[in-house]
């Protein structure tokens, strides 16, 4: 099977901004039962962070990031991130028919500027 070579790119780009951002949370760790985990499934190309653990003695558990590439596009499925992430993929050069801001409903994403 042949990967487009953007692809791989784009996987790159994920992993790396995911990465970064568990380390940053990491620095700040609230307790030891806490954690920010770092999905990757690449075969699949799904791709999550999500928040773990026990704060201020309640359960805390829920995704921060859920991204997926489907057909050659970075499909944006959930962002609860302040600076969003399309924002630093872009900065990255993913171009923006390639990004996909799933979170909004079909018909609408037309009229997001992104693409569809």
């Amino acid at each position: 099977m042949v990967v487009n070579q953007s692809i791989n790119q784009y996987r790159q780009y994920i992993q790396n901004i995911l990465l970064e951002k568990s380390r940053r949370s990491s620095k700040n760790k609230i307790s030891s039962e806490y954690e920010v985990q770092t999905i990757f499934d690449t075969e699949r190309d799904h791709y999550q962070l999500l928040r773990v653990g026990w704060r201020n003695n309640k359960r805390d558990f829920g995704c921060v990031l859920h991204l997926d590439i489907k057909d050659d596009k970075i499909w944006i499925q959930h962002d609860s991130t302040d600076t969003g992430i399309a924002n630093q993929l872009l900065e990255m050069g993913v171009p923006k028919e390639d990004i996909v801001l799933a979170f909004h409903e079909p018909e609408v994403r037309q009229f997001t500027g992104f693409g569809c």
